[in-house]
Formats: C-alpha cells, sequence, structure tokens
C-alpha cells in the first residue's frame, strides 16, 4: 500500500468572519483589576462567559426571589458548617437572604461540638486504628439525647438540637447554626441515614427514635418545597444524600397538587457528580425554571455568591 498524497484546501469554501456568528465579542471580555475595587466593580469586570455569567446569574436569581419574597432554602453536607461559614450562614439568616436549612446528619456533629467546645473535625487516621475514632463521650451523648427530645416533644431533628443547645447554653453558641436558627425560628431540617454517622455506634443510640425525628424532618422539609415556586434551591456540599432527599420531597408535593415548577436550582462543590448534576440542576427544572452548577471551594464561591447577592439587592 502506497502513502495517499497531501490533501489540497485550493477548492475549499469560505465565508466571511464579520457575517459568522460568534459566542464572544468584545462586550463579553473581562476588564482589568485594579486595588480598591468594590464588590460591585469586582463583578462587573468578570467576563460575561460560563462560570462568570452563571455565578451573576445566580445572584441575580437569588436577590429576585428574596425581593418577591420567595424561599430560598440552603441544602448542605457538614464540610459547609466544618470549613468555617457558620457565622456566613447565621449572617444571611438574619439579612432575610435565607429560609431555611437542610442538613445531613454529620451537619449536626460538626455544629453541636462547635457549639460545646469550640472546636470539630478530629483526625480520622490518627485514631481509626485504635477503634477511637467517633467516640468522643459529649458528642454522643448531647445528639442521642437530642433525639429523645425531639421524640417526646413530637418535633424534628433540627429544631430539637437547636433548642437543646440553647438550653446548655453552651460557651459557643452564637456561632452555631442549629441554635442561632432556633433563636429566630429557621426552619432546620436534618435527614439521617442510618449508620453514617458517628453518635449511631454510642451506648445510647436508638434507631427508631433517629428514624423519627428524621423523618419528621422529611414531612416538614417536604412543606418547605411545596411552597418553593419562583424560589432557589442550593445545594452546596451534598453528593448523594440531599439530592435523593430533594428530589422525592418535589416529587411528593408535585403529586399532592403543590405547583412547583418554576424554581432555580444551583448545585455547589468542588467536583461535579452525577447525581447533583442530574437530581438537583437537570431533571427538577425540565418543568420551568433553570438549574446551574458552580464548581469550586465553598470556603471560597459561597461568600463570593453570598457578597454578590448583596450587591443586587
Amino acid at each position: 500500500m502506497s502513502y495517499p498524497e497531501p490533501i489540497s484546501f485550493k477548492g475549499l469554501e469560505t465565508y466571511s468572519l464579520h457575517d459568522r456568528p460568534s459566542k464572544v465579542g468584545v462586550e463579553d471580555l473581562g476588564k482589568a483589576m485594579s486595588p480598591g475595587l468594590t464588590v460591585r466593580e469586582f463583578l462587573d469586570s468578570l467576563p460575561s462567559q460560563l462560570a462568570a455569567k452563571d455565578l451573576k446569574e445566580v445572584a441575580a436569581r437569588w436577590a429576585q426571589a428574596v425581593k418577591e419574597g420567595k424561599k430560598v432554602i440552603f441544602s448542605m453536607g457538614a464540610h459547609v458548617i466544618k470549613v468555617g461559614l457558620g457565622p456566613l450562614l447565621i449572617d444571611l439568616m438574619d439579612r432575610g437572604l435565607v429560609s431555611a436549612f437542610a442538613l445531613n446528619g454529620a451537619g449536626i456533629i460538626h455544629d453541636s461540638e462547635l457549639a460545646m467546645a469550640g472546636k470539630t473535625s478530629e483526625d480520622v487516621a490518627a485514631v481509626l486504628g485504635s477503634g477511637r475514632f467517633g467516640t468522643a463521650r459529649e458528642t454522643g451523648e448531647f445528639l442521642n439525647g437530642a433525639i429523645e427530645y425531639a421524640c417526646e416533644k413530637g418535633i424534628g431533628l433540627g429544631r430539637a438540637v437547636g433548642e437543646r443547645l440553647l438550653e446548655a447554653s453552651f460557651p459557643f453558641n452564637r456561632y452555631s447554626l442549629l441554635a442561632q436558627a432556633a433563636t429566630r425560628e429557621i426552619p432546620v431540617t436534618v435527614h439521617v441515614a442510618i449508620g453514617t454517622d458517628i453518635i449511631h455506634i454510642h451506648p445510647h443510640a436508638n434507631g427508631a427514635k433517629t428514624g423519627q425525628a428524621t423523618y419528621t424532618d422529611f414531612r416538614l422539609f417536604c412543606s418547605l418545597v411545596a411552597g418553593l415556586q419562583d424560589g432557589v434551591y442550593f445545594n452546596i456540599g451534598s453528593a448523594v444524600l440531599l439530592p435523593e432527599v430533594f428530589l422525592k420531597a418535589l416529587t411528593a408535593v408535585r403529586n399532592l397538587g403543590y405547583k412547583v415548577d418554576r424554581i432555580t436550582t444551583v448545585n455547589l462543590d468542588f467536583i461535579r457528580q452525577y447525581r447533583p448534576l442530574t437530581n438537583v440542576v437537570n431533571r427538577p427544572t425540565l418543568e420551568g425554571g433553570k438549574g446551574y452548577n458552580l464548581t469550586g471551594y465553598h470556603e471560597i464561591m459561597l461568600p463570593l455568591l453570598a457578597a454578590a447577592v448583596m450587591e443586587y439587592l
């Protein structure tokens, strides 16, 4: 077999660049930075492309929902609290920028440990070999006690933890999302998968009561989702559990006749995961609204997004 002759492009049909539709124009370009920029000037300097465009759109939609009195729900993995964003979340509550929170089971652990001791997040690798991981006495006793309290009062786990934190007057309650939410009567629901949290291996753990308390919160969460029309739903740092909870809540309230077909959904995490993209960004907005995926570290992206929405308001 012989080599073919290189093809000739002499007869290629061309067109004018000036007549061709293009995705990027000079009006979309970013601007040079300078010292002393305000947040508004920083946002205006970003290019109108890809993630920068999405960031500004999400902030604008969030601001519009707040202006119109619509719900804004933050569902969050525990990492959001662990990286130090509790004070920001409390401030967002005070400004009326978040209507409710949903957490996984680990969320109440890190939040309560911060309230009790002013510290959290143990070095798992250092203690797993000895079987001591997750065996902090105060954490297990307090949270399993809060579960008992929730069942006695017939309330959800999030509210129960918040109320018990306040009753105990822990020295660092001012940093606790759950304690401060309870003070302001902002709903916090907690969605537990049995066996995933350290408190489940403690002597006072009760699976039936844990299930009862978290199921009450699931029903409360469904009530919140039922009022999400024209609102904004954030999934921040939960790869599986909370996206699944949201999808089940959404189908339940639609089945019951609630109109929730025009919503903005946002997934924010440092890597792209299948389930949040599918169950938060794509599927829930097929009937209307728009879904966004913002990739970045929580401790940077969430403060940036919060600053942007404050500017837009």
